[in-house]
């Protein structure tokens, strides 16, 4: 292997540089450095509003950045663009899916689009839709609960075989037995060599699954590193409640209830 190489294996799977994203005079994203190390199950926490949804939306090409720049293996994400979309899988918030269609023909669809022969979409979707029980013959998305559309969204963003996945809330509206499943999934391709990026309010899912974290609050990053370096002998929940502030001494209360 060849120097260049080992500096492109050593290289992290997503990278920031003073990101910036701004709508008029709200900073929703403050230039933020991120580094996440090829292969890892990252979590990328912070409370609702502060900047999770428009940061992954910016690393994966569904909104401009105001300033900074981002990379994902090595890959510009506005310049190289193209590059960028071959090598990643998407779950957004808002789980766009073509309602008229089946769960196979979704995944045909998205299988198509990334250019996978016949043969490879036939096999790929089969097992996707058995892994995530949706086998559900001619039922069309428009019929879905949410809890299958989010495993449909999962599916579609797997089918390409991605380097990279982006999970926005994975876990909401799944339940315990699909849960376990998808677990054990994600941790299998992790040790694949595939980098997971996890946003999710399930702190429990995040300190089980994921090697290192990133808190994001008020748009700002207040912390990154390997989940085993950010506390000794304290747990994921009660770092990142110091990180945000949330003192639950200051907690509202009800009057009447008092």
């Amino acid at each position: 292997m060849s120097e260049n190489d080992h500096g492109v294996e050593d290289s992290p799977a997503i990278e920031t540089h003073d990101l910036v994203r701004s709508f008029d005079d709200f900073l929703a994203v403050d230039s933020i450095g991120l580094r996440v190390p090829r292969g890892c199950f990252f979590g990328f926490l912070g409370p609702n509003g502060a900047g999770k949804s428009t940061t992954i939306k910016m690393l994966t090409g569904l909104l401009r950045i105001t300033s900074g720049g981002a990379s994902i293996l090595g890959h510009d994400v506005e310049r190289d663009a193209r590059a960028v979309k071959r090598l990643i899988g998407v779950v957004p918030e808002d789980l766009p899916l073509f309602e008229g269609l089946t769960a196979a023909e979704n995944l045909a669809f998205v299988a198509r689009m990334h250019g996978l022969p016949r043969a490879q979409i036939a096999g790929r979707s089969g097992e996707l839709l058995e892994m995530m029980d949706l086998t559900a013959g001619k039922k069309l998305v428009a019929d879905f609960s949410h809890g299958m559309r989010k495993k449909l969204a999962l599916a579609c963003a797997l089918i390409p075989g991605p380097r990279v996945l982006f999970l926005d809330e994975p876990f909401e509206g799944i339940d315990a037995v699909a849960s376990r499943h998808i677990r054990a999934l994600l941790e299998d391709l992790t040790e694949r060599g595939v980098t997971v990026f996890l946003t999710s309010h399930i702190l429990e899912i995040v300190d089980r699954l994921c090697t290192h974290v990133a808190v994001i609050h008020r748009g700002k990053l207040v912390a990154q590193g390997a989940v085993a370096e950010m506390g000794i002998d304290r747990t994921l929940e009660e770092i990142f409640l110091d990180l945000v502030d949330a003192d639950p001494q200051d907690r509202p209360t009800l009057s009447w209830l008092a």
